[in-house]
């Protein structure tokens, strides 16, 4: 993020939209934009973008963009679609930029060549004599089917019933299927079950003629590690005999890439709010009784706000409720609550609507994401964690999986950035758990610190990560991960 002008935060620019103004400057007409005419809009003073097929004038919104006028200029002109993805696909830019909407791409024609065989099928039968043309067909046929259900090889589920219970069942064949791979949701009479392999998910989504007791039933997930099976079992709310199991929506039985499916967001309610620090405070959010939903270490969810009118949407990393000083995850923490820790900003829009939540209230959470795998980790002997303020939170979790479950690890430090001492999140609890395992050390940094402190002082830099980051041995196996605003993550890696 850059450092915006006065009167161009979030707040301001959604009332910019509703002001009536021309935003796209085409006095409410919309157009269709052909490649030629959107490559002349690519100037700061006149600037257009395409995002999935649609043209927006963003001219308006260049002083208002968290990320600096020089993001949005790389997709001036152009389709900004996978640029946008790759930085911030959860973004509503529907809602954001509605007023900013200039109309659709036109859709480019494609002549076929004249006097050529443009069918590959009919081009392929072409070289066939006669007598084997059916044969061949045929062949080509079970190709083209087994290429386009490649996909699904691994893929199936059935379901069976009782007279009070709805089981279906998922066969992956994924030796290391678990709980954090399978999302499940029961809500507004229909069924979403996905099942997450790297960056691909399997879906079940059905609807209509769903009858499950959702709102008073705690669904079940079973999972046989061993053989990939996935169980969902759910309660019925008669002991009616169903013929069915519910009406396929869009994506049921599709194996996609994540990415390509969207977020999923369900409503959790706000049971706590906890001070941390004089600005940081930790959240606890209850899911429905009808979700089934654990955040994998490393990945983060995003919260859904409706703010003046506009869909905000942010991303959070969630902790645990504290620090377990045995290395175990807490007995109460069953996997039905998730925990945020977020810093409240006193001028930002999307922070303070969060603490003005009241208990009971609902906020939107989205599914888990993230590309951190776990076995980063179990591969490594050194592991050192930079953080800088609420960057530590992603570190909770790491902390507590690798003090627990990997034995290989001889280091495993975090060097925390702060400004003042009254910054840090969770000091009592990380300087407990030093006591608790030799193998983990801290150090706590502060840029501003008081005349009391007497520890270190300074901001990240490689002169200060070269006295901190050192391996055990000359050929261990080292593992860094940072946390934090941009510049510390870009002065961190350099």
């Amino acid at each position: 993020q850059v450092p915006l002008k006065p009167g161009r935060s979030l707040m301001d620019w959604i009332r910019l939209t509703k002001s009536g103004k021309d935003l796209a400057g085409l006095k409410g007409k919309l157009i269709e934009v052909t490649e030629d005419e959107l490559a002349k809009h690519n100037k700061k003073e006149d600037c257009w973008i395409c995002i999935r097929g649609f043209v927006y004038n963003v001219t308006p919104y260049m002083e208002y963009h968290p990320g600096g006028e020089d993001e949005l200029m790389k997709a001036a002109g152009t389709d900004g679609t996978d640029l946008f993805d790759q930085v911030h696909r959860w973004v509503n830019y529907e809602s954001m930029l509605k007023e900013c909407l200039v109309g659709r791409m036109a859709v480019k024609p494609i002549a076929a060549p004249k006097g050529e065989g443009c069918c590959i099928y009919s081009a392929f039968l072409q070289q066939i004599p006669e007598d084997k043309t059916v044969l061949c067909m045929r062949t080509f046929i079970k190709s083209i089917y087994f290429f386009s259900s490649l996909c699904f090889l691994f893929y199936s589920y059935d379901w069976f019933q009782t007279d009070s219970l709805i089981t279906i069942v998922v066969y992956t064949k994924q030796k290391d299927m678990n709980a954090e791979l399978v999302i499940v949701d029961c809500q507004d009479k229909r069924l979403r079950g996905e099942i997450i392999v790297d960056d691909h998910s399997y879906l079940v989504e059905v609807g209509r003629y769903c009858n499950f007791a959702c709102e008073t039933f705690s669904l079940l997930v079973n999972i046989a590690e061993k053989v990939g099976k996935v169980e969902i079992i759910l309660k019925k709310k008669d002991n009616m005999h169903w013929k069915m199991l519910g009406q396929p929506l869009e994506h049921h039985n599709t194996f996609i890439k994540c990415k390509d499916r969207g977020l999923f967001y369900r409503k959790c309610k706000l049971v706590s709010k906890m001070e941390v620090t004089h600005d940081t405070k930790l959240f606890c959010l209850t899911l429905p009784k009808s979700t089934h939903l654990r955040v994998p270490t490393g990945q983060h969810v995003y919260l859904k706000q409706i703010i003046a009118g506009t869909e905000v949407v942010k991303p959070y990393t969630p902790v645990l409720p504290f620090l377990p000083l045995d290395f175990k995850e807490p007995s109460h923490y069953d996997g039905a609550h998730i925990y945020l820790m977020i810093k409240i900003y006193s001028c930002g829009l999307f922070t303070q609507a969060l603490d003005d939540l009241q208990i009971g209230n609902y906020i939107s959470v989205s599914n888990p994401e993230g590309n951190f795998k776990k076995s980063q980790v179990q591969t490594s002997e050194d592991l050192f964690l930079l953080a800088a303020g609420t960057g530590f939170t992603p570190m909770v979790k790491l902390l507590n999986f690798a003090l627990t479950e990997v034995s290989c690890l001889r280091i495993v430090k975090l060097i925390f950035f702060n400004k003042t001492d009254d910054d840090i999140l969770w000091r009592n609890q990380l300087e407990q758990l030093v006591l608790k395992d030799e193998r983990f050390e801290v150090q706590f940094i502060l840029s501003q610190p008081t005349k009391d402190w007497v520890g270190k002082q300074g901001k990240i830099s490689s002169s200060l990560l070269s006295e901190f980051v050192k391996r055990s041995r000359k050929d261990s196996k080292v593992l860094i991960c940072i946390c934090g605003p941009t510049p510390f993550a870009e002065q961190g890696v350099q």
